[in-house]
């Protein structure tokens, strides 16, 4: 105890730099804060603090356990923090934004679980194609598939990995054939979700060779939604290109067939990104392991970085 008081005591001292106002903001005696400062410093063998009539500052190894110290009770601090968070029953609004796909077939179908099992948490989700400001649209989770944010204040974690998938309905396929290799892409009709990286250039890489290979495609159905791509594909107008998370269940039922399984483009991160962990709500941590442990139980990236029957 007396050793986090020491500690307690000398980031104060440092961040204030003054004896009394750290004893101050610590309840403690002036006496009482020099005797703890006193053995911090006999305890490491080193001088941390140098005083002279007019200013207190510290010395250059004094700094440098400034620095470490001051993180290992920021530390302390937000684990306690996150401890209480837990303890507390989660209560209100909970603002939730991903894409409109995302929000149909992984937000949509999880409401009722997480409602029934946290009953004073309201849930508003903004479906939105295009990567809302978390912090100016007064968002507390989104999920997105990339895998870092430019905001330092915001804090990611990682839900899964998936593919991007080209297919198409056996109807299509049936009258138009199976591309059978990437220079066939050009004579086939393709359907483009704009908000996906350079949506009209597809970088390939051959899965036993490793050979790489960049084409420039023009779609017959170019749109910023996913759903209206994944909706003309079932209707059998052409090839999609789309992650595994959107159209899994569609080529596991056959409504959709994948084709060129032997070429791979470049995998998405799905994550969770929310505001700074520090004094994170109750609602806010609930939604976030409710989500990662879905993940974790359905073993979504193991189905969705898989392979499909090659044809």
């Amino acid at each position: 105890m007396d050793r986090w008081t020491e500690i307690e005591l000398f980031v104060q001292v440092a961040e204030t730099g003054s004896l009394s106002r750290a004893a101050e903001a610590l309840n403690l005696s002036n006496a009482s804060a020099s005797r703890h400062l006193a053995a911090l410093e006999e305890r490491l063998s080193a001088r941390l603090v140098e005083r002279n009539t007019r200013r207190l500052y510290l010395t250059d190894t004094g700094q440098e356990f400034f620095q470490r110290a001051r993180n290992i009770l920021a530390d302390l601090r937000d684990a306690e923090s996150d401890v209480n968070a837990a303890a507390l029953n989660p209560t209100g609004v909970l603002r939730v934004t991903a894409s409109l796909s995302f929000a149909m077939h992984h937000i949509a179908p999880l409401l009722r679980e997480f409602t029934e099992r946290y009953p004073n948490v309201s849930v508003h989700v903004e479906a939105a194609n295009r990567y809302l400001d978390i912090i100016d649209n007064n968002i507390d989770v989104a999920i997105r598939t990339r895998e870092y944010e430019p905001d330092s204040n915001i804090t990611i974690r990682r839900l899964g990995e998936t593919r991007r998938v080209l297919a198409a309905s056996p109807g299509y396929l049936a009258k138009h054939g199976f591309p059978e290799g990437l220079d066939d892409l050009q004579r086939h009709k393709l359907l483009v979700y704009l908000h996906a990286n350079t949506p009209n250039e597809l970088r390939f890489t051959h899965l036993a060779s490793g050979e790489q290979k960049t084409i420039q495609i023009k779609g017959l159905l170019e749109t910023n939604d996913g759903q209206i791509v994944r909706a003309a594909a079932l209707d059998g107008m052409g090839i999609l290109i789309q992650p595994s998370y959107i159209i899994y269940d569609d080529i596991v039922a056959g409504r959709l067939v994948p084709v060129l399984e032997d070429w791979d483009l470049p995998h998405l991160t799905i994550n969770l990104a929310y505001p700074s962990r520090k004094h994170l709500s109750a609602k806010v941590r609930a939604f976030i392991d409710f989500m990662a442990g879905h993940f974790a139980k359905m073993n979504y990236e193991r189905k969705w970085t898989g392979r499909f029957a090659v044809y």
